[in-house]
């Protein structure tokens, strides 16, 4: 438990014109363990995972495949998870700000998996982070998530800047 920052929880929200593979459609899962669904490539998961996180300098990998029953599942493209620009905000100790306030925006680049402009918005004494990520070694496909930070009681924790708030 000492070695552990905090737990990351990341919402998988959905899938957005991931490619065919199979007649019809795709049956697409992410390896992060989100159940498959059935011949579709806008697929909705909805679903949440937590990770325990003890380095903030490994991106977190999400891969998408498509589920198949006599062969070995087709990839269909992976993303890093890019926390750094949420862990600074967090790092800035902020409270008391109206709901829905967007704290930062972070724009798409080389250097990063977002397809669209990535919001950190202030909600009931939290922040989350939006992301729209396009999804590499495929001709197309994004995944939909939201990530949000927990804290746990004795573990390292984030290093609050208590001199912003």
């Amino acid at each position: 438990m000492e070695n552990i920052l905090g737990l990351l929880r990341i919402r998988v929200i959905r899938g957005v014109n991931l490619a065919g593979r199979d007649l019809g459609g795709s049956d697409p899962y992410v390896v992060l363990r989100i159940r498959p669904v059935k011949n579709n490539n806008n697929p909705e998961w909805n679903e949440e995972l937590t990770l325990s996180i003890t380095d903030l300098d490994v991106p977190i990998k999400l891969e998408v495949f498509d589920k198949d029953t006599f062969t070995k599942d087709d990839r269909l493209g992976d993303a890093d998870i890019d926390i750094k620009p949420y862990i600074e905000i967090l790092r800035m100790g902020l409270e008391n700000l109206p709901n829905g306030c967007v704290v930062k925006r972070v724009q798409p680049n080389r250097t990063n998996c977002l397809a669209d402009e990535s919001h950190m918005v202030w909600n009931n004494g939290e922040i989350t982070q939006g992301m729209h990520l396009r999804l590499r070694n495929m001709k197309c496909g994004e995944v939909e998530i939201q990530i949000k930070w927990i804290n746990v009681p004795g573990s390292k924790g984030l290093q609050i800047d208590s001199s912003s708030s």
